[in-house]
């Protein structure tokens, strides 16, 4: 088989040269670049898995900590006053492992609280009154325009895996996470709470339910008994991002007829899932589970 110049045989080897050679003579922008990436995802070079972390580590830069971060009306929060009951009652339910501690009435932030540190306190051989401010630890504060690429080299010098985000008043917007970040460039991480099953729509409380993004507006009009429009798209996703006419952030919601949609998780390619509240004269209507 012929081998060009550098030693390469085939089409995929000129083009790999050709790609080299490119990169060697400088690259006009990242748009070229991304361009050029996604030649080699076609011709085989890159597997699809690969361009989409590639792109995605390229698309850092142009993300903010606000596209990314749980807003503040999702955040599980700690007060210091908080009995150690109640401390224990969030961490098994919530299963997070950091926890903002408030205080005041401003809802101040200060400090975190880590689920780990709880042990210390129970491996004690005689355990006395539990306190706070013995187990908090500094948090940290960034504002909501920060790029997420220096937002991680912040996590990677500092170690910490958490950031309270404030807005431009200096009130708390929200918080970010490690993994939040790094669910941009590899895509969703789960854990092993994280349930994988065949259920599109899935009871949450009375009037809440979560719905993944892919389910079809056909499913959701039946196990609903609702007449969401579906001439323009087939998923519930396609229905939100066109109300808002852009991809949304985690937090945002819209109102679709009389449901309100509220996106759970999403990244810069699509919503994962969402959290739909029902009107009470819907409650009759859907099947009990």
């Amino acid at each position: 088989m012929a081998k060009d110049k550098d030693g390469n045989t085939g089409s995929s080897g000129r083009w790999r040269s050709a790609f080299t050679r490119t990169l060697a003579a400088g690259v006009k922008d990242r748009a070229q670049l991304v361009e050029m990436l996604a030649e080699s995802q076609q011709r085989g070079v890159l597997d699809a898995e690969s361009f989409a972390m590639l792109e995605g580590a390229l698309a850092m830069s142009d993300l903010q900590v606000r596209d990314i971060m749980i807003p503040r009306t999702q955040m599980v929060c700690l007060r210091r006053e908080d009995p150690i009951a109640r401390i224990l009652a969030a961490v098994v339910e919530s299963r997070h492992s950091r926890f903002p501690v408030l205080e005041g009435e401003r809802d101040d932030v200060t400090g975190i609280l880590l689920a780990k540190d709880l042990l210390r306190f129970f491996a004690e051989a005689t355990p006395g009154k539990f306190d706070m401010r013995e187990y908090l630890r500094p948090a940290t504060f960034v504002p909501e325009s920060k790029r997420l690429n220096v937002l991680l080299r912040e996590f990677r010098d500092s170690r910490n895996h958490m950031a309270i985000v404030v807005d431009e008043y200096s009130g708390i917007a929200g918080l970010v996470t490690i993994e939040d970040v790094i669910e941009q460039i590899v895509g969703d991480i789960d854990d092993e709470f994280d349930v994988e099953d065949d259920q599109n729509i899935r009871r949450e409380g009375e009037r809440q339910f979560s719905v993944r993004g892919s389910t079809r507006i056909d499913e959701f009009n039946q196990y609903f008994n609702a007449e969401l429009p579906a001439r323009d798209f087939d998923t519930v996703a396609g229905l939100v991002m066109q109300q808002l006419g852009r991809m949304p952030r985690r937090g945002e919601a819209v109102m679709l007829g009389v449901f309100e949609f509220r996106v759970v998780r999403t990244d810069r390619r699509r919503i994962d899932s969402l959290r739909v509240t029902i009107p009470p004269q819907f409650q009759a209507a859907v099947p009990a589970e």
